[in-house]
């Protein structure tokens, strides 16, 4: 896998019911806190679909240093319990991606 300073995007695409949203959001807020502090971690955000009928309510972007530090976040076992608890509410579509173009 060839790696630039951009470094690798983790994208999970959430289907879940619009009612149970803000709910997945509390439980993802707890998550995100435990990855902030994984070495490589960069940023993460989790967007709200604007429309309650959407296939996918929430996208969460996460950007880590590299494929390595991804997988040892990962590794976390309060974050992979949490994780678990998460998919009884939603329905995750996750992969990691880097960049391959990019326009200014």
């Amino acid at each position: 896998m060839i790696m630039s300073d951009d470094g690798v995007t983790f994208i999970n695409v959430f289907e879940i019911p619009a009612d149970r949203v803000d709910e997945f959001v509390e439980t993802w807020r707890e998550r995100a806190k435990l990855m902030r502090d994984a070495p490589g971690f960069r940023d993460a955000k989790l967007h709200r679909a604007l429309l309650p009928d959407s296939r996918f309510q929430l996208v969460n972007v996460t950007h880590y240093d590299s494929r390595e530090a991804w997988e040892a976040a990962g590794k976390n076992q309060v974050f992979k319990a949490s994780t678990e608890r998460a998919a009884e509410i939603a329905t995750p579509n996750a992969a990691l991606y880097e960049v391959v173009v990019e326009y200014p």
